[in-house]
């Protein structure tokens, strides 16, 4: 889905009282739209969660996004997740 349709979703949604947090590949582009929470994951496009098969560091992405929603925003919240650069999840066999 489109990053900024995300956004535009997340704060209709945040306006109806329910908090949400998405993923995110785009750094630059989230930042313009400026949801209420995103975690942005430095991986190519159609890896949001990383390498196949690797359900530690999916688990691992997914609770950092959950534990973004007890957070009160405004501001907009755009935090970073620290992994291996890409070139070493994604591609291996």
């Amino acid at each position: 889905m489109c990053h900024q349709s995300v956004g535009l979703i997340q704060s209709i949604i945040e306006k109806a009282g329910i908090p949400t947090a998405s993923v995110t590949l785009l750094r630059e582009i989230t930042e313009r739209v400026a949801p209420p929470r995103a975690l942005f994951v430095d991986f190519p496009l159609g890896y949001p969660l990383g390498a196949p098969n690797d359900a530690a560091l999916q688990t691992r992405i997914i609770l950092s996004a959950f534990e973004m929603l007890a957070e009160s925003v405004p501001p907009a919240i755009i935090r970073g997740f620290e992994v291996l650069p890409p070139q070493d999840l994604i591609g291996a066999d």
